[in-house]
């Protein structure tokens, strides 16, 4: 899950291809730069990371973002920390990315979801999945989701910011070592809205789920 109200949805260039040296120094520069990412602690907290190869994603993403919203999202174990996504070798929706994605991982042991709702744009017409809003919301056990945006209104009970991501225990997901994070008891957070790259859980319940197109997404 899981999130500007909408983001641009990455195109494939046109230009010609970069050389070789030039996708070294693109992918020396993603591993090594200093990127601020969006927290939504009490407060506005401000993540900064440096993403090394941290794992996330356990499978090579499409490179297509899709859009994850809910009325409110109640978490117990909560983590999150910054890493790297990978797309498959000459993907035709890597566009002028070299095929990594940054994006700030956060993880729940134990996640429930009213009114959820998820998006993606498939060439002007929307692949629409609505779940959770009959009464019966939406649940997840080890759910992590990989976004590059994440807004709404959010509370943490004891959280801890600027722990090293390989120590952390709380949703049983760590990073590597050296990587900034931030963990927490619970995590609640209203007017959830991400932009996500990749999505796992052990278990993901979905009542009332409903699968369709639509011109508008979520």
């Amino acid at each position: 899950m899981a999130t500007s109200e909408d983001a641009a949805h990455p195109t494939a260039s046109t230009a010609a291809p970069a050389s070789p040296t030039q996708d070294r120094g693109r992918v020396r520069l993603r591993r090594t730069a200093l990127m601020a990412v969006p927290a939504v602690a009490a407060g506005a907290v401000l993540m900064a990371l440096t993403a090394q190869g941290v794992l996330a994603a356990q499978f090579d993403i499409s490179g297509m973002p899709f859009v994850v919203t809910a009325d409110s999202l109640d978490g117990v174990g909560f983590e999150q920390f910054g890493s790297l996504d990978h797309m498959i070798k000459d993907s035709p929706n890597a566009g002028d990315t070299g095929g990594q994605v940054l994006v700030a991982v956060s993880a729940i042991k134990q996640a429930s979801l009213t009114k959820l709702c998820q998006s993606v744009e498939l060439g002007g017409i929307n692949l629409l999945i609505r779940a959770g809003d009959a009464g019966t919301p939406v649940t997840a056990t080890d759910l992590t989701t990989d976004s590059d945006l994440l807004t709404g209104d959010a509370e943490f009970k004891n959280i801890e910011i600027g722990g090293d991501a390989s120590t952390y225990t709380k949703a049983g997901v760590q990073g590597l070592p050296g990587v900034f994070g931030q963990q927490a008891d619970t995590v609640k957070i209203r007017n959830l809205r991400q932009h996500n790259y990749a999505t796992t859980a052990g278990a993901f319940k979905l009542p009332n789920l409903r699968l369709s197109f639509s011109s508008e997404g979520c």
